[in-house]
Order: structure tokens, then C-alpha cells, then sequence
């Protein structure tokens, strides 16, 4: 069975893509024009949304690219358990945080804000000897709009009798997130490479998916074990992609070898100012 060179590309809004040039065989084959492009699908979603699984936390990246990278007021919410109101059981834990978003929601809602966009991950490691989650917290982006001292203190417990506001459920801290070369990498990769501990994650369904389409036979077997030897830089991969740029240097490749396909090279490119 003979086998080629697709190029998928993963588009993650206007100003970020990701490029995959990888050896696909005639059994697998979609496209037959030589060079032809596919129209553009929606990225399938991870079946178990586990970010210790490779390929999760690959589509996270990229959902929350397209969603928050070019929101200058978007958030990364970080929420903690004070000892009063340590959760017991996981799932005590995400009825809390889910409680919290609905606030969220609440809050824009009345404030006349468009609604809330969110993916949430939650954090946790298991007690060796009762295999019980312990050291939960959470971690939410969500869009732009409402004051980040609004959103902190709505992490409290429901309000009793006689009382104007709930006790503080833990700690909670509001940033806008801060957007590099790299778009919002960095902290996609803090989130779900966090030391040891567990993590799975959420979404609003209003979030907007990444779309891919793929070419095949557009690069050969020789030109891609050529690129995988000499490694070029950023300006080839420029004249490559007219009009985009690799992310940084050190970031923007990849390069993988697997001994039953050959070479495979990853690319993560931003268009040029």
C-alpha cells in the first residue's frame, strides 16, 4: 500500500493556525486532486475531556485560542477551598464551582453583557490511601465584561438569614489574560501540565470550535526528510505560508519521527503584523 504527505492546517481564529505535515497512506486517502484543499470541518471534540490525554489537551489549546486569544478583557479565574468548605468529594467540588457560574452568568446577564463563554478545568490529586480527590481547585477562562472584583467575590456560599453576603468559599483571583508571540500558549500549557495531579475539564457549548481542512501531495516524502534534517528557520517557513510567521522560533516547530511513517513536522503560526 503506497502512502503520501497530507498537510492538515487547524485554524484557530484570524491570527493563529496550526500546520501538520504527516504521511498518510493511499488506504486513508480523502482527497484525490493532487495539492487540492478539503473544505473546511469542525475539529471533532476529545471523546474524554482528560488533559492528561495528548490529543485533549492539543484541542484545548486551540479551542481556547480561537475563543479568548484575541479577547483583551478575557479572564483566567483561579479558585481555591478554604478548610471551612473543603468539598468532600469531587463532585461536591464542581457542584460548587458550577454554582459559582451560574452567578457568572447571572451577573452578566444583568449587567447587559453578551453570555458567558467558559471552559473550565479542575485540578486534583488523589489521597494514596483512600484514593479520594484531594487539593481540588479550579481554573476558568472566560470572556470579557464584568469587573474582575465582581467575578472574585462571587466565590461565597449561599447567603444565610440575616446576612448581606455568603462567607468566602477560598481563595479566588481574576486575571486578564496576558496574550504573547505565542498567543495564550503559555498559560494553556500551565493549565494542563500542572506537577503531578489529575485534571479534567468543561465547556459552555457557545464556544466557538476550531475548523481544519487538509491537502494532499502538496510536499514529498524526500522534502519533508530533508526539512526534518536541516531544521530551517523562520523564514522559510515564511515563504512556505505567505503572510504568517512562526509563533517563535523554539515553539513554533516541531518535529517527531516514528519508524513505521517516517517524519512528521508541527507547526504553530501567527499572521504577520
Amino acid at each position: 500500500m503506497g502512502s503520501y504527505i497530507r498537510e492538515k492546517t487547524v485554524y484557530c481564529g484570524k491570527q493563529y493556525k496550526e500546520v501538520d505535515i504527516f504521511t498518510y497512506s493511499d488506504g486513508q486517502k480523502q482527497a484525490v486532486q493532487r495539492g487540492a484543499r478539503s473544505k473546511k470541518r469542525k475539529v471533532s471534540e476529545p471523546k474524554q475531556k482528560n488533559l492528561n490525554d495528548k490529543n485533549a489537551r492539543r484541542y484545548f489549546t486551540q479551542t481556547a485560542t480561537l475563543n479568548y486569544g484575541s479577547d483583551p478583557e478575557a479572564l483566567h479565574v483561579t479558585t481555591t477551598y478554604n478548610d471551612k468548605y473543603l468539598p468532600a468529594t469531587l463532585e461536591e467540588a464542581e457542584r460548587k464551582v458550577r454554582n459559582f457560574i451560574r452567578k457568572v452568568q447571572y451577573a452578566r446577564k444583568k449587567a447587559g453583557l453578551p453570555p458567558l463563554k467558559y471552559m473550565l478545568v479542575t485540578v486534583y490529586v488523589c489521597d494514596r490511601q483512600t484514593g479520594e480527590p484531594v487539593r481540588v481547585h479550579h481554573h476558568i477562562l472566560m470572556n470579557g465584561g464584568l469587573d474582575r472584583d465582581m467575578v472574585e467575590n462571587l466565590w461565597r456560599e449561599r447567603r444565610r438569614r440575616g446576612r448581606k453576603e455568603g462567607d468566602r468559599t477560598g481563595y479566588c483571583n481574576a486575571d486578564r489574560l496576558q496574550a504573547d508571540e505565542n498567543g495564550i500558549a503559555a498559560l494553556c500549557s500551565y493549565l494542563v501540565r500542572q506537577a503531578s495531579g489529575k485534571k479534567r475539564w468543561t465547556s459552555s457549548h457557545n464556544l466557538e470550535r476550531p475548523t481544519y481542512c487538509t491537502a494532499d501531495g502538496k510536499f514529498s516524502h524526500r522534502q519533508v526528510e530533508k526539512w526534518a534534517r536541516e531544521r530551517p528557520g523562520r523564514e522559510f517557513w515564511e515563504r512556505k505560508y505567505p503572510g504568517w510567521t512562526l509563533t517563535s522560533e523554539d515553539y513554533g516547530t516541531a518535529y517527531e519521527y516514528n519508524e513505521l511513517t517516517g517524519w512528521a513536522i508541527h507547526l504553530k503560526l501567527r499572521r504577520k503584523e
